[in-house]
C-alpha cells in the first residue's frame, strides 16, 4: 500500500468460456446503488483489451494527485469489485503490472463520480489502439419477479452482434465494439443467450434471480471467436452498496437472507463432516 489512505482491491479471477454461469445470489452479489446518503458514487474498472498483458490500476484524486485505490495483476477479462468514492473528478491510470511507479501510464483517463451513481471504466481495443470508456451503470432494480440484464460490446475481433434469448427475446441487436446497450427487462429464471456477429457465434446459460441487476460482456477468445461473459451488478434494489469485497466482477454485498440460510446449511454439513470423520479415525 503506497499511501496509508490507498484501497488495494482484490479481484477474482473470470475465465473467458463460451458458455458461464451467472448466479443471482451469493459473494458476487451487489446492493443497487440508488441511496446517496453521503454524496458518494460508485466505481469499477474492467480490464477489456485481449492483447494488453496484466496491468495495475490506480485511481488518484484529480486535485492533488493523491491515489485513492489500486489494484495489482489485472488480467484480461477481469472485472474489480464497485468501491464508494466521494463525487468527483478522478483519474484512473494502467501500467505494466509490477512497473514503478514512475512508469508512463499505457493509459490514462479521467472519470467523474456522481453521488448516488454507480460507472464501470473499461480499457478495450487491441493494444495498439488502447481505449477507455466509462459506461454509465443504472442499478435501479426491476419490477417483482423480474430481472435487468445489458450487454456491454469489446470485443474487436467482431465489430457488431447481436444477442438474444433461445426464446427469441432481443437482448442487444447490432451492438458495436465499445458500446453498451439500454438494459432490458426479463422475466428471472434460467435463459440460454446466443450470440451472433459476422461468421461467429456464442453461448452463456444464465440463472437471473429476481430483482438483479447483470451485465453481459462480448470478449474475444484465444481461439479466434467471442466469448458472453455474464457479471452480477446487483442484487438487491434500494440500497446503497457495502464493501468492498471481493467478488467474481460484481461488487459490494449485502448479505441476503438467502445467502445466510446457505452459509448456515453448509456449516451444519462441515460440522457432521468433522464428527464422522472424527468417528471412523477413533
Amino acid at each position: 500500500m503506497r499511501t496509508t489512505t490507498t484501497r488495494r482491491l482484490a479481484l477474482s479471477g473470470l475465465a473467458a468460456v463460451a458458455t458461464a454461469a451467472l448466479i443471482g445470489f451469493g459473494t458476487t452479489a451487489a446492493s443497487a446503488a440508488t441511496t446517496d446518503a453521503a454524496g458518494t458514487g460508485w466505481i469499477r474498472v474492467g480490464h477489456l483489451s485481449a492483447d494488453t498483458k496484466t496491468v495495475d490500476v490506480k485511481l488518484s484524486a484529480l486535485s492533488g494527485g493523491a491515489t485513492v485505490f489500486e489494484l495489482d495483476d489485472v488480467a484480461y477479462g477481469q472485472v474489480s469489485p464497485y468501491t464508494d468514492l466521494a463525487a468527483g473528478t478522478y483519474v484512473v491510470s494502467m501500467v505494466p503490472a509490477g512497473a514503478p511507479d514512475s512508469t508512463k501510464p499505457v493509459i490514462s483517463t479521467n472519470v467523474t463520480i456522481t453521488a448516488g451513481e454507480a460507472a464501470t471504466v473499461a480499457a478495450y481495443g487491441p493494444n495498439k489502439d488502447l481505449q477507455t470508456k466509462v459506461f454509465e451503470d443504472d442499478l435501479t432494480g426491476p419490477t417483482e419477479g423480474a430481472a435487468r440484464i445489458r450487454l456491454i460490446q469489446a470485443s474487436t475481433d467482431v465489430k457488431s452482434v447481436d444477442v438474444s434469448t433461445s426464446t427469441g427475446m432481443p437482448i442487444a441487436k447490432g451492438a458495436t465494439t465499445g458500446t453498451a446497450t439500454d438494459y432490458a427487462s426479463v422475466p428471472a429464471g434460467p435463459w440460454d443467450l446466443e450470440l451472433t456477429g459476422g461468421k461467429q457465434a456464442a453461448e452463456a446459460s444464465v440463472n437471473l434471480a429476481p430483482g438483479t441487476v447483470s451485465t453481459l460482456f462480448v470478449l474475444d477468445n484465444a481461439a479466434g471467436g467471442v466469448t458472453l461473459m455474464p457479471v452480477l451488478d446487483s442484487s438487491a434494489a434500494g440500497d446503497a452498496p457495502e464493501g468492498p469485497v471481493e467478488t467474481g466482477g460484481g461488487g459490494l454485498a449485502k448479505e441476503s437472507s438467502t445467502l445466510r440460510g446457505v452459509l448456515d446449511d453448509l456449516d451444519a454439513k462441515l460440522a457432521r463432516l468433522v464428527r464422522d470423520l472424527g468417528t471412523a479415525v477413533s
